[in-house]
């Protein structure tokens, strides 16, 4: 069993809260290798209905208390099926934000994958970093991540804040482990966000989380795993500290439990 120590030393100015990242389920496009972006708001393939489903049982267990989702809709009807098979998300009102959305992928969108591999390629460019006219740069949605991230801080740090002291009784009682288990991370942990977003959109934000704001990895982490392409439905999970300054919440410390996890799927 693996153990890592968790970016916290609980003060009565400080409050921490777990952040589970989703992919949405299978579309149609998906299954055809063709770009969806903004433009095309494809509903669920009935094998992404499935998966939906594997990551809702998945997850029942899980407590949450807090669920932001994009508002494409693929990523609500994911969204939808988690929460139905989740008993603490009988309460909960889902927050559609367009901070979430897919990347922009501008003249690109509705075509192959492999020819915005080509157009990348014959721009001198990687795949990640290429943008096709009329889309957004990797910076673009870094902006949007950032945007977001702060949004949530705030929502969450207002809603939550006066709780704090019986959250830093249940933390101080265990150290997050992973255990392969579906609330690796988050046991005890009753400050819980849902985040439900996209492929692309999770590989810049998983990037920022590292590589900007220092996010602490578990030992034998492999940094070409963590930036590459979540599957559908895969989940990345982290734990986030935040503090107290006048009537904000500043950015926070961050561990990161796993990424790109797909278990339920296998299953």
């Amino acid at each position: 069993m693996r153990r890592f120590s968790v970016c916290r030393s609980q003060t009565m100015r400080q409050l921490t809260f777990g952040l589970t990242l989703v992919r949405h389920g299978e579309t149609r496009y998906n299954k055809e290798g063709l770009l969806q972006g903004q433009a095309i708001d494809c509903p669920l393939s009935e094998i992404g209905l499935q998966q939906a489903e594997a990551a809702g049982h998945y997850l029942k267990d899980v407590k949450f208390s807090n669920v932001f989702v994009s508002d494409m809709l693929r990523a609500k009807q994911t969204a939808e099926t988690i929460m139905k098979h989740n008993s603490s998300c009988s309460g909960l009102q889902m927050v559609c934000d367009p901070l979430l959305k897919e990347k922009s992928f501008g003249i690109a969108e509705g075509g192959r994958v492999q020819d915005m591999r080509e157009m990348a390629k014959a721009a001198g460019q990687s795949f990640q970093s290429f943008t096709p006219p009329g889309g957004e740069t990797q910076e673009q949605v870094k902006e949007r991540v950032k945007e977001f991230l702060e949004k949530m801080l705030q929502h969450i740090g207002l809603e939550h804040w006066d709780n704090r002291r019986e959250e830093e009784a249940s933390l101080s009682q265990q150290t997050p482990a992973v255990e392969g288990k579906a609330d690796d991370g988050v046991k005890g942990v009753p400050i819980h966000a849902l985040v439900v977003t996209h492929g692309a959109y999770m590989c810049v934000a998983v990037r920022y989380l590292v590589e900007e704001l220092k996010c602490s990895l578990p030992s034998g982490s492999d940094k070409a795993h963590m930036f590459s392409l979540s599957p559908n439905t895969g989940l990345c999970r982290f734990l986030l500290t935040i503090r107290r300054e006048g009537e904000r919440f500043t950015q926070p410390e961050i561990c990161c439990v796993f990424v790109h996890r797909g278990d339920h799927v296998r299953q």
